[in-house]
């Protein structure tokens, strides 16, 4: 039977576990897909830790992975556009994870992945590039403006920034001193963050920023807020509560096909690079995670189902 990885219980890493389960199958407006590669986020620890039980609550034991890409097996009642054989990526179904060996994805949340893109960059553009897109979007930022991304580093800040930078927008990011060269690469300018943030940040924008997007939340959200003349321009990927309190507010997700198809041509285009740092087995999963869990990774982690 194919392999699956999920966690049994809210908790730490003892908690996860490869187990063998049956095929799934797709309801209507769902695909079954055989995976190819998976994307992982620092909000697969966040859930399996219990963290976003109050935005998205899972019925245990729960499968991890938010970002797919693979080949359609299986058409469900109602679908069209797709067929089977059909190279794609998209967000898993409720109650189906990505870090399996196939899966059930939604259809209107599942795109056909462009010839050009290997099947570990389209996995990326799920959760990282397209919650990025939406971020930028979201924000309203125009030619000329000036974004902080509080921690650039990761899937979500590398895209983001790339995004921006392309709209003309000027971008500041928050990273460890390890991640420089990375965020150099972007066209970004890199800020340590930590104690004196703030002013760090000022040394170079004496006037502050026009947007923040938040990517870490807390107390690393709390240092770099005051830099906003207007706190509406503040959204988070992480931390709704924090940023309320602060005027800001969640990234809206868009969820569809449309966002999806927008960040694959900006790969396809060479105007975007997904920065896969790693791939590994899904028997290794739970050393992806870790690496992800550790903040230390250089842009994206990913699963190879082979």
């Amino acid at each position: 039977m194919p392999k699956v990885f999920r966690f049994s219980a809210y908790g730490g890493p003892e908690t996860q576990e490869l187990v063998e389960l049956p095929i799934p199958q797709p309801g209507p407006s769902e695909l079954l897909v055989k995976v190819r590669a998976a994307g992982v986020n620092p909000v697969d620890v966040k859930i399996r830790q219990g963290l976003m039980q109050a935005f998205a609550p899972r019925d245990l034991p729960s499968e991890f992975g938010s970002e797919v890409s693979g080949v359609v097996q299986e058409v469900g009642q109602d679908v069209t556009g797709f067929a089977v054989g059909d190279e794609v990526f998209g967000l898993p179904a409720p109650g189906h994870g990505a870090f399996s060996e196939y899966t059930v994805t939604t259809a209107l949340s599942t795109a056909k992945k462009p010839p050009q893109l290997s099947f570990e960059d389209a996995a990326t553009l799920v959760v990282a590039a397209a919650t990025a897109w939406d971020g930028i979007v979201q924000l309203g930022l125009t030619q000329g403006q000036t974004l902080l991304i509080n921690g650039v580093g990761g899937g979500v800040g590398v895209a983001a920034a790339q995004i921006a930078r392309d709209a003309g927008i000027t971008v500041i990011g928050t990273a460890s001193e390890g991640k420089r060269a990375l965020v150099e690469s972007l066209g970004a300018m890199l800020v340590p963050y930590g104690e004196g943030v703030e002013q760090r940040v000022r040394d170079l924008l004496p006037d502050g920023v026009d947007g923040i997007l938040d990517l870490v939340g807390g107390a690393a959200l709390r240092s770099v807020a005051g830099l906003l003349t207007d706190p509406a321009k503040l959204v988070t990927a992480g931390d709704p509560a924090t940023a309320a309190e602060l005027g800001g507010a969640m990234v809206n997700r868009d969820g569809t096909a449309r966002v999806l198809h927008e960040v694959a041509r900006l790969v396809a285009d060479g105007k975007l690079d997904p920065h896969v740092n790693d791939v590994l087995d899904l028997e290794d999963a739970a050393q992806a995670l870790a690496s992800v869990e550790s903040g230390h990774a250089l842009g994206k982690v990913v699963i190879r189902i082979s």
